[in-house]
């Protein structure tokens, strides 16, 4: 098994507040990764440390180590852009820019300096394909990317973060604003996507960690209680904190 995220005594602080409590993980490659716990549990803040989207935020401070690619993401010469567009992200609730559905695939193509129309083109149709919604929207690529659906949208946000070319996908709750259908789609895609791509994903819905995910982490109050091959942590978790959440007793 190779290892694509190797997480070492991470702490991470909002000011005074610490979110999370030295986090020691390992997270597979080529696989989906699921991150369950309970609401403010630390699970988004895990997620955006790993391509270093809480630095965002001027109250965040972290201490310990996210190597990725034998190196050290947070080390003073690391390029954060280059970061961000290795290890991409999508969000809770579908946010495509007020553009065309083309445009919103091309911009971050275009940002990186790529100017050939045809090999834009390319990789927008290959992006589209790849996020299963290039049979629904190829006839109308200039229309605003505002008018799909809920469903589509967030599967339009998922091909613009593939469009330049990531190695990891982080999704946070992708698909909790959208509806059962559309979440299908989602899961379907991200099953496909795992032979390409490293996933790690968090969600509150812990039918879907079961459905798609192969490894399971477990946060509570900051802490990571449990990290596990899935279908252990569903039916024989070695800490009674995750039995109790996912049997349903709290949480």
């Amino acid at each position: 098994m190779n290892i694509a995220f190797k997480v070492e005594n991470l702490n991470v602080f909002y000011g005074e507040k610490q979110a999370l409590k030295t986090i020691n993980v390992e997270i597979p490659e080529k696989s989906v990764t699921a991150i369950i716990g309970p609401s403010g549990c630390g699970k988004s803040t895990f997620l955006r440390c790993l391509n270093r989207m809480n630095e965002l935020l001027p109250i965040f401070r972290m201490e310990g180590a996210i190597i990725y690619d034998k190196e050290n993401i947070y080390a003073k010469k690391v390029d954060v852009i280059d970061v961000r567009r290795r290890i991409g992200m999508v969000f809770q609730k579908p946010n495509p820019f007020p553009k065309s559905i083309y445009d919103n695939v091309a911009y971050g193509l275009r940002i990186q300096g790529i100017k050939n129309r045809t090999r834009i083109d390319e990789i927008v149709e290959e992006s589209l394909k790849k996020a299963a919604i290039w049979d629904e929207v190829k006839d109308r690529l200039n229309h605003s990317a505002l008018a799909l659906s809920g469903g589509q949208q967030q599967r339009l946000c998922i091909a613009r973060a593939l469009a330049v070319e990531p190695e990891v996908l982080l999704l946070d709750e992708p698909t909790s604003a959208i509806d059962p259908i559309a979440t299908a789609r989602i899961e379907e895609l991200l099953r496909e996507l795992e032979k390409s791509y490293t996933i790690v994903m968090v969600t509150h819905n812990m039918q879907q960690a079961a459905r798609i995910s192969a490894w399971t982490a477990y946060f509570l109050m900051g802490e990571l209680i449990e990290f596990d091959d899935t279908t252990k942590i569903f039916t024989n978790p070695s800490d009674k904190r995750t039995e109790d959440y996912i049997t349903g007793r709290f949480g």
